[in-house]
């Protein structure tokens, strides 16, 4: 610049006409900026060939064409964010991340996902006690190169409506902040005059360490009243064997299956990247699925079969015409959704599904029976007459403070101001997934952990922490005063959950079938099988991080305009 020509070489090119393209409003996710654009294409080929969604398009010819939606709209994906990793020249670009930081300002953390029950790897981008970013990481087995629009953009959810300080509820009704030491005594002396009339429930975001340290705690205080928010029939083979409760034949074996029966599942929004294998299943091999449920978009056809669970029972015994189809299939999978098995009659469906995974004969490797979950650690007792209450993190239980015993103590202990909280006698803030080195175990059985990104604002501390504090000063102090240590408990529980990054096979698929004959459960025909996440809007804000981000909240916004509007 000091010594060059202050004329351009270039004389022949009129640079009042060079080429500008307008940028595009595609949502609130992804950034346009399109005079970089070079008409590769791949974001039309992503939205086309692995979203199912045929938002994006080419118009106009030579100079004159642009990539873009035809007429000003959302892309309306669950994977929208995907076409920024892809795109080679920062046409598209992350929305909220835009001007927040450069590459060489930030921490990369590798870390896993736990906004819903796939597991996905990613980096977390971190500066100065913040996250930044969240980009996949590839892991073949689980998310391939892909990360949800959920799981990418939710973060900004991490920094808002948190619980910084220990509080308690004081003789007006009015939560107050307190310091740990006046925390912990107050709910000791409550929990020591509990007894055993104590009981705890799990939400979704609890990691592996706090439950089994929660567990440990109450079994010293004589109490086995513990839970997770998300029901599962107790009734059968339930909870005693592993083969009853996981996706058995792995993430990665649904792209080999010739036919699919989903049963109360909505895949799209309750797993979009499994669901993106069973669209690449179904372009590739030529998949066929069919659904027991309500009629949802999954972005591939299919073979609805109604919405009646006795469906399943007639499949079982040859009464339906699907039953052909099942029978000559080489590769089948029955996939059950998790909401499903919170039914009154789940246990009877666990238990027909069952009988048609036994009943049917492929390879000895292949696992038909499989059960896919909404979130990444997943049965729920009777309050019957508790006297204290700890919430981890349940923000999505049904429990009202009317519903539990006048004199019942209720403890929150978690990340955010949710509705756990708001009917909570006292709050211990709690580490996220991001602040804290931690177990989760996937929709598959596979163990991985996450790793301190970013510090948990303000006085809050790991969730186990707190858990082995609090019983130091009840008087039933738990034997692990570090991670390895409650780890080695951990391994002594379930070894499993210490191998990370492998899934455990489960088996016993015979020993369950006997078990799920038992049951006393009947299927419900009056009561039809329905999924409670159906549309994208109800997709974006489904737990108390992303109920928390501005991001999702403008998703929500612009999926509700879109609609409303003609196209």
């Amino acid at each position: 610049m000091a010594f060059g020509s202050d004329r351009s070489r270039f004389t022949d090119i009129d640079f009042s006409g060079k080429r500008a393209v307008e940028d595009k409003d595609i949502g609130p996710l992804v950034k346009t900026i399109m005079t970089r654009c070079i008409h590769c294409t791949r974001c039309i080929r992503f939205a086309s060939e692995v979203a199912g969604v045929d938002d994006l398009g080419t118009t106009g010819r030579g100079n004159d064409m642009q990539v873009g939606t035809y007429v000003e709209k959302m892309f309306m994906s669950e994977l929208s964010g995907n076409i920024i990793d892809l795109c080679p020249v920062g046409a598209l670009t992350s929305k909220p991340y835009s001007f927040t930081a450069r590459p060489w300002e930030i921490r990369k953390i590798d870390s896993i996902d736990v906004l819903d029950a796939i597991g996905s790897n990613i980096i977390v981008s971190t500066r100065t006690g913040e996250v930044m970013r969240i980009v996949p990481r590839v892991n073949e087995e689980i998310n391939e190169e892909w990360l949800a629009d959920k799981s990418r953009f939710a973060y900004d959810g991490l920094k808002r409506q948190r619980l910084v300080t220990p509080m308690i509820r004081d003789c007006n009704g009015e939560l107050k902040p307190v310091d740990w030491e006046a925390a912990l005594l107050t709910v000791a002396k409550v929990v020591k005059g509990a007894g055993s009339s104590i009981g705890a429930i799990a939400g979704g975001l609890a990691d592996a360490e706090v439950l089994v340290a929660v567990k440990d705690l109450l079994n010293k205080l004589g109490s086995e009243a513990l839970c997770t928010e998300h029901t599962f029939p107790l009734d059968g083979s339930g909870t005693d064997l592993r083969s009853s409760y996981l996706l058995n034949n792995k993430i990665v074996g649904a792209e080999e299956a010739d036919l699919i029966l989903l049963v109360g599942t909505n895949p799209r929004f309750e797993a979009p990247l499994l669901n993106s294998r069973l669209r690449k299943a179904w372009v590739h091999n030529e998949l066929n699925v069919a659904v027991i449920g309500p009629k949802v978009d999954l972005r591939y056809p299919y073979e609805h079969l109604g919405d009646n669970p006795e469906i399943l029972q007639n499949i079982l015994c040859e009464e339906h015409v699907f039953s052909n189809k099942w029978k000559s299939a080489k590769k089948p999978l029955l996939i059950i959704g998790s909401d499903t098995l919170e039914r009154p009659d789940g246990a009877a469906i666990l238990a027909a599904a069952q009988s048609l995974a036994a009943k049917t004969c492929p390879e000895k490797s292949w696992k038909v029976l499989n059960i896919l979950h909404k979130i990444a650690s997943q049965t729920k007792f009777g309050e019957g007459n508790l006297k204290v209450l700890l919430l981890l993190g349940a923000d999505d239980c049904s429990i009202n403070k009317s519903d539990l015993p006048k004199d019942c103590f209720v403890i929150y202990q978690g990340h955010h101001g949710d509705y756990g909280a708001s009917i909570a006698d006292a709050i211990l803030p709690g580490a996220a997934y991001t602040e804290k080195q931690a177990t989760y175990v996937n929709t598959e059985g596979r163990a991985q952990e996450t790793l301190v990104a970013v510090s948990p604002p303000g006085r809050a501390r790991e969730d186990w922490k707190i858990i082995r504090a609090l019983s130091e000063i009840v008087g039933t102090k738990l034997p692990y005063d570090n991670l390895n240590e409650i780890r080695d408990r951990l391994d002594q529980v379930a070894p499993h959950l210490t191998k990370y990054g492998y899934a455990e096979e489960a088996n016993y698929f015979k020993q369950a079938e006997q078990l799920a004959k038992k049951t006393q459960a009947k299927l419900d025909s009056s009561a039809p099988i329905d999924v409670k996440i159906k549309e994208l809007q109800d997709y974006f804000m489904t737990d108390s991080i992303s109920r928390a981000s501005p991001t999702m909240a403008k998703c929500v916004q612009a999926v509700l305009k879109q609609k409303q509007s003609k196209y």
